[in-house]
C-alpha cells in the first residue's frame, strides 16, 4: 500500500459511501471511467478485490471494509490536520460540515446566512436528510454537528437545546374543523391523518403526544416529505400534525389552516449534536456557540410568524 495515493482513497471513500459509482463520480466532478480507474489502482496496490458486484449492485468485500475503515481516518486525520492549522488564523476560510433534518431547511438557510456574513470566506457542506440518516452520519463521523428535535440515545453524543420548536395540527381552510374553537384532542384524532413516516422527528414528537395524553389518530397515510404532506392537507385529503416552522408560507396565502386544538401549540426544543469524542474544527465551535447564544431569536425573526401566540404546551 506505500504506493497508494491520498486521491485514490478520497475516490474509494466515495464509491464505498454511495455503493455507486455513479454518484460518487458526481460528487468528485469526475468521469465515471476515471474513478473506476482509480478504484482499480487502489485494489491493485491492496492485493485484493474491493468490491464485488452482484447483479446491478456493487458490496464491499471483507477487504473493502477494512479499508474503509482506514480510508476515513486518513480522510479524518488530514482534514484534521487542516482545520489545525486553520485554527491559527481563526476561523477564516474555514469550511462548516453540517446535517440538519427536513423540518429545519424551512429557517436553517436563513441561520447559516447569517454566520457566513459574520465570518469571511466560510465555506458550508449542509446535509438535509431524515432522522435515522442524519444519526447514522454522526455516528459514522462524516458530519461534525447535527440539528434534531430528539436527542439521539446514544451516551457518546453530547447534545444542547438551543431554540423551542412548536408543532401545530393543520387542515385545508375550507375542513369542517377550521371554524370551531377549543377543539379536544379526541375530537381532531377521529380525523384522517397524513404523517411523516416512522423515525423521523416529526412522528416521534407526534407519538410521544399520543403517548402522554393516551390518544390514538386515525393515521390514513404516511409521507417522507413535509412538503408532500402540506400539498395533501391542501387539497383536502386529511388533516397533519407539523412543525409550525414549515407552515409559514401556507398559512400566510391562506392556504393551510391552524386548528385550535387545546392544548397546542405542542412544545419541543432544537438541539445541536455531535459525537463527544469529536475534534470539532474552530468554525463548528463557533457556530455550535451561534447557535446556543442566538439561535433561538434569529428562528423567531425569520419564521415567527408562522407560530401562533398562545399558551405552549411544555
Amino acid at each position: 500500500m506505500k504506493n497508494a495515493t491520498f486521491r485514490q482513497v478520497k475516490v474509494f471513500e466515495a464509491v464505498a459511501r454511495h455503493l455507486n459509482y455513479s454518484r460518487a463520480a458526481e460528487e468528485l466532478r469526475m468521469s465515471q471511467p476515471g474513478v473506476s480507474i482509480h478504484v482499480r489502482q487502489l485494489e491493485a496496490h491492496a492485493g485484493l478485490p474491493l468490491f464485488e458486484q452482484l447483479g446491478k449492485r456493487i458490496y464491499l468485500t471483507p477487504a473493502g471494509h477494512e479499508m474503509l475503515r482506514y480510508s476515513r481516518a486518513i480522510i479524518q486525520q488530514l482534514n484534521e490536520t487542516g482545520e489545525a492549522l486553520a485554527a491559527l488564523k481563526g476561523i477564516r476560510g474555514g469550511r462548516l460540515d453540517i446535517a440538519v433534518i427536513s423540518a429545519g431547511d424551512y429557517f436553517f438557510p436563513g441561520l447559516l446566512a447569517e454566520f457566513c456574513r459574520r465570518h469571511e470566506r466560510v465555506t458550508v457542506r449542509l446535509t438535509v436528510n431524515n432522522r435515522e440518516e442524519i444519526v447514522h452520519q454522526l455516528e459514522e463521523n462524516t458530519t461534525d454537528l447535527a440539528v434534531l428535535l430528539r436527542p439521539p440515545g446514544n451516551p457518546d453524543m453530547i447534545a444542547e437545546a438551543f431554540a423551542p420548536q412548536p408543532h401545530v395540527i393543520v387542515a385545508a381552510p375550507d375542513h369542517a374543523l377550521a371554524r370551531k374553537r377549543h377543539i379536544s384532542l379526541q375530537a381532531v384524532a377521529n380525523e384522517a391523518f397524513i404523517v411523516r413516516e416512522q423515525g423521523s422527528d416529526t412522528r416521534l414528537a407526534m407519538e410521544e403526544l399520543l403517548a402522554e395524553c393516551r390518544v390514538k389518530f386515525n393515521v390514513t397515510m404516511e409521507i417522507k416529505s413535509t412538503e408532500t404532506i402540506k400539498q395533501a392537507v391542501i387539497a383536502g385529503m386529511g388533516i397533519s400534525f407539523l412543525s409550525a416552522h414549515t407552515i409559514g408560507r401556507e398559512l400566510e396565502a391562506g392556504r393551510l389552516a391552524l386548528l385550535d386544538v387545546e392544548g397546542f401549540p405542542v412544545m419541543r426544543k432544537w438541539h445541536i449534536v455531535h459525537h463527544k469524542n469529536k475534534r470539532l474544527p474552530p468554525v463548528a465551535i463557533a457556530f455550535k456557540e451561534f447557535l446556543l447564544q442566538e439561535g433561538a431569536a434569529l428562528i423567531e425573526k425569520l419564521v415567527g410568524r408562522a407560530v401562533p401566540k398562545r399558551k405552549l404546551r411544555a
